[in-house]
Order: C-alpha cells, then sequence, then structure tokens
C-alpha cells in the first residue's frame, strides 16, 4: 500500500510538472534572432528573423515552441549581387492569394542598403518555388530597411525606415502607396523622425548613428491606426519602442500622423531585459488576445549583435483605445501560452 502511495504521488507531480510545462512558457523563445515577425496563416504561424547571410522560415501553432519547429532556409543570396550580404528583417505576409516576403539588403557595403521581395505563389510557403521579384523601392529611390507591409481602406501601403539623402545623418519613418505586392507607387511621404530625447540616444562617438527612427509596424484596434516605431540607436540599451497614430483617414498626408510623446516600451533593469525593440503583433489562434513580438539583450551593453533574442508577451488596450505593453518579462518567469494553444 505505502508503494502504491508513493507511485501516485509521483503521478500527481509528474502531472503537474507536464501541465506546467505545457501551458507555459518563458523567454526568449529562441537563444538569438533580431528582428522577429510571424505571419498566421491556416491555423500556423509562419515566422522569420535576421539571419544575415539567408532567409530561413518556421512553421509552428505554438509561438513559443519554435525550438522544435519545422524550418526551411528559402534564399541564398548569390556571391556579387546588390542584395548579396547584411540580409536584415524579413518579413513574411499572406497577400492576395500569394505569399511574400520582404527583406533589405545590400552588397557590403552599408550605403547601398535597399528593400527587396521574394513571392511564392503556393498556399503553404514551405511549398512551391521562391522567386526573386527584384528590389522595391519609391521616388527617390534611397537607403531603405525594415519594410512593413499593411492594408488600410483597400489600399495596400508599405512603411519602412530611410535616409533623407544619401548620407546618413538620421533615419525617419517613410510610406508610400503600393499598386502591387511587389511595386511601390509613386514618391515616399515623411511621416516621422527623430524629435525627441528618447528618439536619440546611442553611440555619441558616432553621431551619424544616433537618431533613429525604424522598425515601422502597423497596428489596428477598433477603428483606430497606428505604427509602432523603434527609437534610439540598436547599440544603446535606451533602444525602445513609440508610438504614431493617425489622425484622419489618409496616411499619405503627413501630418496626420500624431507621435505620442514618450516611449511606449522600454528597457526594464530589475527584469534583466534591455534594449526592447523591432518588434511585431500577432493574434492568439482564437482571436481574442493580442501579444507583441520583439527583441532584447538579456544583459546590460551589448549592442546590436547576435545576442538579442525573441521575446513574446500578451498587451492590452487602455480605455482610450491605445495599446499598453507593460514591461517587458523577464526570463525567470512562467507566461501562460496564447489563448488556444493551452
Amino acid at each position: 500500500m505505502r508503494k502504491k502511495n508513493i507511485m501516485s504521488f509521483f503521478i500527481i507531480l509528474f502531472s503537474i510538472y507536464s501541465y506546467g510545462q505545457t501551458d507555459t512558457y518563458t523567454n526568449p523563445i529562441l537563444p538569438t534572432g533580431a528582428d522577429p515577425f510571424s505571419f498566421y496563416h491556416n491555423g500556423f504561424y509562419y515566422y522569420t528573423n535576421t539571419m544575415y547571410n539567408e532567409i530561413k522560415i518556421w512553421k509552428t501553432k505554438n509561438l513559443a515552441h519554435l525550438s522544435d519547429a519545422e524550418s526551411k532556409t528559402i534564399f541564398v543570396p548569390p556571391k556579387g549581387k546588390p542584395f548579396s550580404e547584411h540580409l536584415w528583417a524579413p518579413e513574411i505576409h499572406f497577400i492576395q492569394g500569394a505569399w511574400y516576403l520582404y527583406f533589405a539588403a545590400d552588397d557590403g557595403n552599408n550605403d547601398n542598403h535597399r528593400m527587396y521581395v521574394m513571392m511564392n505563389d503556393s498556399e503553404d510557403p514551405f511549398q512551391g518555388e521562391w522567386e526573386l521579384k527584384g528590389k522595391i523601392a519609391a521616388k527617390p529611390d534611397r537607403w531603405a530597411i525594415d519594410g512593413n507591409v499593411f492594408e488600410h481602406a483597400d489600399q495596400l501601403y508599405m512603411i519602412w525606415s530611410g535616409w533623407e539623402g544619401n548620407i546618413n545623418g538620421q533615419q525617419n519613418i517613410y510610406i508610400a502607396k503600393m499598386t502591387t505586392p511587389f511595386t511601390i507607387d509613386g514618391i515616399r511621404v515623411l511621416i516621422s523622425e527623430p524629435t525627441q530625447v528618447w528618439e536619440k540616444q546611442g553611440d555619441l562617438k558616432n553621431p551619424p548613428h544616433v537618431s533613429v527612427n525604424e522598425g515601422p509596424q502597423f497596428l489596428e484596434h477598433q477603428g483606430k491606426i497606428f505604427i509602432v516605431f523603434s527609437a534610439s540607436h540598436c547599440s544603446t540599451d535606451f533602444y525602445s519602442l513609440g508610438l504614431l497614430e493617425l489622425e484622419g483617414n489618409d496616411p499619405l498626408a503627413p501630418h496626420a500622423w500624431k507621435k505620442y510623446p514618450y516611449p511606449i516600451f522600454t528597457k526594464s533593469e530589475e527584469n534583466s531585459v534591455y534594449a526592447p525593440g523591432h518588434n511585431s503583433f500577432f493574434k492568439s489562434p482564437d482571436g481574442t488576445e493580442d501579444w507583441i513580438l520583439y527583441h532584447a539583450n538579456g544583459n546590460p551593453e551589448e549592442g546590436c549583435g547576435q545576442k538579442r533574442s525573441p521575446r513574446m508577451q500578451k498587451f492590452s488596450w487602455n480605455e482610450d483605445g491605445f495599446p499598453n505593453f507593460g514591461i517587458p518579462k523577464p526570463a525567470w518567469v512562467s507566461i501562460p501560452l496564447p489563448s488556444a494553444n493551452n
């Protein structure tokens, strides 16, 4: 009888442990991976992040389990091309019945960074062929990274981070209309530039790299339109998220975008999370929860390298309709999985 009671105890203990392991996760969700992005389609999340010399995608029903997810390298650039080096911030989207993957790259010289797009017309991006459609650029064609595509009022738009001219003075946020998912129509429109102290932190030994607005991401809630962007240089622990709100209904009207006066998501020294930024968004599988996916460092002064890791957490909405991201969760806290994943 005693042996039976002991066995029952261990079975119960194992069940409790297994339940906790199944229904919760801890950050980070991968050991490394800057600029995380995911797209939910037909019951799966398709995820990607910066790999620098190739583009890789993951397929999973649960973003918290990326380390066990199916993955596939879909693009290794040939040598000697304008897009052969420094592949940054890929984003995968399902638009008008086909898959598109947007990324920034150069020829080894950062001054030549531009955005590019690939297409796959298969229902499953792990099947079929990925075709490089080429460069995607507005007029004037300037340095550009971090393209994000969204639809508003039946019109496609692209937002990105770019330079005003050909010299790295500061990074601004631009927007333009798209005629197709791989074509920008007309000139770019400036909608945000670094003006606040919290947007101008960075390596003071290299002033042109201090003032930064980058990584723009579209966010919509109950009729309100926002762009969440990353501010300051990624080399500083003060790298954080800012917020733009569209006042009116014309995204191409520069003065229609109002900037929130202070950052909305910043480092947490008490939680050992530094330089949180370059985020994206996703909903829980049942559509009831909003989640932010972002990268951060686990120690101070780790900069822009491969120590940045992807993290995720649920966020809420204030009564005034603005997003409330709270503070970054520490690595030692168990977090419930998105609804319908548990």
